[in-house]
């Protein structure tokens, strides 16, 4: 027997649950070991896939090369794995046992995995998926409840981490598949977008155990307070989001890591801030798997609003949405924050919220082609947390407040002098203090002075924020008199809702919640 580990968004070792699985497997009825990587035509082409995160994914399974023992059967496969199952029975003519992580993903890897379901029901291959996070699966004899989720989770990740297996002795199968790539030939292109992405983080589990050392006895000191900002967020916030999102690091780990560290910092007295900010980092890390249930209780959230009210209200204007994708709305924070993340693939929660706010509320746009190109820009794009965040930001929850991020206070906060501003709209260097968050107030003169003419050099806003502010707060507040708004939202509320925090509320007010965390 082939026991077979499908390696998916877990692109490790350590705290493997499926390897795990498999290595059991191997003990209780013998046979060989070999991992797979399936390059799959069918997942880089959808249109939430990018160059950016197939360069990581092809530098992390570079890096997991490196940890395997010479003689490792890890195969890399160019196909998707609905086919590449039959052609491995046939190839091996040996019995195969399937092992992967429950996966959370788009809604083209959901049906994906339906499929792979299927084949092997024919081919009488038995799958075991083992959870990696503390998401759970509805059954008939577990059905979606949010009630006991949450110790649920404490349960999962309070249980010891799975060790790095000792594979050298492993049985591993030594016969060779001939479609199989080296891993010297590995794609260097894959991805529906191509934009290059020169700033982004290395892929691999050696850089993030790096990157979650630096968090944890260096930079983590100031995370807190620092995560609104572009400028301070880059270096204090944890980084650590693309090596979760590709299982380069699992959550697990990372929780018990910041737990040991918040632990040690404790016994050497350190700064409060130390203890406030990893407390912090650990709260959103029960977010993160939160965020990530409600996708894998509701998979059509990807394509669909939550709330079905919110279907076919908003009007695409393709002018505006080129705008937006491409930085050039007028609002300097806002383009500054698009170009930064093209270059680097990351960008701050809060600035991701207001991106997607201002395409949702003064643009008026429907949230689905400005939900597919930040998934494109993300390195470390999440679709479980991606689509819920997504929809929790453009108001299509029915649970949560509308939130309208005023691009120039978001300026004046969070880059008070322009720093940020003008080191990624160079067009806009020489404007002033007292000018940069709204250029388009400088008089004809003065912009010649600075060498920036609104509306050749860089655009005017595209809409008067307050003006566009107001209509869609009608716009809502109409949306909201149907009939069965607030029915709807509270059953919206039981299924998806938070269970940390149930404060007393009027009937008609209890279906929206404030205390669900922003993971943008």
């Amino acid at each position: 027997m082939l026991h077979l580990v499908w390696l998916k968004r877990d692109l490790r070792l350590h705290d493997h649950a499926a390897l795990q699985a498999a290595l059991q497997g191997l003990q209780q009825q013998g046979g060989k070991l070999a991992l797979l990587y399936a390059v799959e035509p069918g997942v880089w082409s959808q249109p939430d896939s990018s160059l950016r995160q197939w360069q990581f994914v092809r530098e992390s399974l570079l890096d997991l090369q490196q940890q395997l023992p010479a003689n490792a059967a890890l195969w890399l496969i160019p196909a998707d794995l609905p086919d590449v199952l039959p052609r491995l029975q046939h190839a091996l003519a040996m019995p195969i046992r399937l092992y992967s992580h429950l996966e959370t993903g788009n809604l083209f890897s959901y049906r994906r995995d339906q499929a792979v379901q299927r084949v092997c029901r024919q081919l009488g291959i038995v799958w075991q998926e083992s959870a990696q996070q503390g998401v759970r699966r509805a059954s008939r004899s577990n059905p979606h409840n949010r009630d006991d989720w949450a110790a649920h989770w404490a349960g999962f990740m309070e249980q010891p981490q799975h060790p790095t297996p000792l594979l050298s002795d492993a049985p591993w199968l030594a016969c060779p598949l001939p479609d199989a790539l080296p891993m010297s030939a590995l794609p260097l292109q894959l991805g529906f977008d191509q934009t290059p992405c020169p700033g982004r983080q290395f892929g691999g589990r050696s850089a993030g155990l790096a990157v979650l050392h630096s968090f944890l006895s260096q930079r983590g000191q100031y995370y807190r307070g620092s995560l609104g900002s572009p400028l301070s967020a880059e270096h204090h916030a944890s980084r650590l989001s693309s090596y979760l999102a590709w299982g380069c690091l699992s959550v697990r780990e990372v929780l018990q890591a910041t737990r040991a560290a918040l632990s040690q910092h404790k016994e050497d007295g350190a700064d409060r801030r130390w203890l406030n900010s990893l407390g912090a980092f650990e709260s959103r890390l029960w977010w993160h798997c939160h965020f990530i249930q409600k996708l894998e209780d509701e998979p059509l959230q990807e394509q669909q609003p939550l709330h079905p009210a919110w279907a076919g209200v908003r009007e695409f204007n393709a002018n505006w949405y080129n705008a937006w994708a491409h930085g050039q709305t007028g609002w300097p924070l806002a383009d500054a924050c698009m170009h930064y993340l093209q270059h680097h693939g990351w960008l701050n929660f809060r600035m991701r919220a207001m991106l997607m706010s201002l395409a949702s509320y003064p643009l008026w746009l429907p949230w689905q082609q400005p939900a597919l190109h930040l998934a494109r820009a993300f390195t470390d794009y999440e679709p479980g947390i991606h689509y819920p965040q997504v929809q929790m930001q453009s108001g299509t929850t029915g649970i949560n407040p509308p939130r309208m991020y005023n691009p120039t206070l978001q300026a004046q906060k969070q880059d008070p002098h322009g720093v940020f501003i003008r080191r990624w709209l160079p067009q806009l260097a020489q404007v002033p203090d007292s000018w940069i968050h709204q250029p388009w107030g400088m008089s004809q003169r003065l912009q010649a002075q600075c060498g920036v003419i609104i509306g050749r050099d860089y655009p005017a806003p595209l809409v008067d924020f307050e003006q566009a502010t107001r209509l869609a707060r009608e716009r809502i507040r109409q949306l909201r008199q149907q009939p069965e708004y607030f029915s709807n939202a509270a059953g919206i509320g039981q299924k998806h809702g938070s269970r940390k925090r149930s404060p007393a509320r009027s009937p008609r007010k209890k279906a929206v919640s404030k205390d669900q965390l922003s993971l943008f």
